[in-house]
């Protein structure tokens, strides 16, 4: 009975972190936006490419069937929203489902 505790406790640790890496992809676009001049170097160039290499696909994939929601001439890209609250449905669900085992 411990075994599907162990592997919820191991699914939900690594969604904390994917939660983190977004945190961090945030950051880094907005330093991106702010700073245009500025490009990562040396171990930041190592966790930026870490960090976009893990987001990307899942963004890319909620991108095609997500569309941006357009206000005038701004356009607010959806997908990154999409994708934290379905991981924080996961989270939640796997929480109800840990106390149910």
């Amino acid at each position: 009975m411990e075994a599907p505790h162990s592997i919820i406790s191991i699914i939900s640790s690594l969604l904390h972190i994917y939660i983190l890496v977004l945190v961090i992809r945030v950051v880094l676009d907005l330093v991106a936006v702010f700073a245009r001049s500025w490009r990562p170097t040396g171990p930041v160039l190592l966790l930026a490419n870490l960090v976009y290499s893990l987001t990307d696909p899942p963004l890319r994939f909620l991108r095609r069937r997500i569309p941006a929601l357009t206000l005038g001439s701004f356009g607010i890209d959806l997908s990154f929203l999409a994708l934290w609250f379905g991981i924080v449905i996961v989270q939640y669900l796997l929480a109800i489902l840990s106390g149910l085992l």
